[in-house]
């Protein structure tokens, strides 16, 4: 598997964190984004809870929170989406600093950006700990549907090509009097990612079509044989769901 784009968002390091099984970083970071998800949104406390567990696995992890909260920006649209709820939503209103606002709107702006800034960011801790051809090797042991393997590995074998061919139409349209400072360069922008679209459509025929013709069965082979992985590994890297499994119980019963 290539390199280059495809592990921008992976920090090699030698932490806990790093040497556990990808399988067991996968299901753990899977049970805790369901732990979170399960949460009623009326229990603030619980996700403080997250959070700080999040916190904790960064800092083991050895993982900049700098670097956490510059790839965060990317949620930024549905952040504006929840500040706008409270102004939009109907029903019952409550006042906040002297301003009606909606409480549902309320409850469902908190909703959207506590569960969406836990959930990317633990996909954050789990892209910055495991690199991609472990991602896929840890899908492969467990047993995840060819088909959703095949998708992922083709995607982070590609995206670093498309990424280059995007950067090179870039700077041909620059090179050509494009200057994206300006509104009225919209049009440019548009036109130039729909051909980055049929670029990348006709070039992804043109792969399948040498797949196809080295042999190509529909099936992505095992990158390394399976491997038991032991108990005291699994135990390692489940105590972070463990304990917000703990969170979400409490959350429940007093919800």
């Amino acid at each position: 598997m290539g390199t280059g784009h495809a592990d921008a968002l992976h920090l090699p390091g030698d932490t806990a964190v790093h040497r556990l099984d990808p399988q067991v970083k996968i299901t753990a970071a899977f049970l805790l984004v369901l732990c979170v998800v399960a949460t009623p949104r009326e229990i603030f406390w619980a996700f403080g809870g997250y959070a700080v567990l999040l916190a904790a696995l960064a800092a083991i992890a050895r993982i900049p929170p700098r670097w956490l909260a510059a790839r965060l920006l990317i949620e930024v649209p549905f952040v504006v989406l929840a500040l706008l709820l409270p102004f939009t939503a109907g029903g019952p209103s409550t006042e906040v600093a002297g301003v009606a606002l909606s409480t549902e709107g309320l409850l469902a702006g908190f909703n959207i950006m506590a569960k969406g800034t836990l959930g990317l960011g633990t996909s954050l801790l789990l892209a910055a700990t495991t690199a991609p051809r472990e991602i896929v090797l840890g899908l492969q042991r467990l047993r995840a549907p060819k088909l959703v393997i095949t998708i992922i590995t083709l995607m982070l074998r590609y995206a670093e090509v498309i990424v280059a061919e995007a950067g090179r139409m870039r700077i041909a349209r620059i090179s050509r009097g494009h200057d994206p400072r300006f509104l009225w360069q919209v049009g440019a922008t548009a036109r130039g990612v729909g051909s980055l679209f049929i670029r990348s459509y006709e070039r992804g025929e043109r792969v399948h079509l040498a797949m196809l013709s080295r042999g190509w069965e529909g099936e992505m082979p095992e990158l390394e044989p399976a491997r038991r992985t032991s108990w005291k590994t699994w135990s390692t890297g489940l105590a972070a769901p463990a304990a917000a499994a703990v969170v979400l119980g409490v959350s429940l019963w007093t919800a």
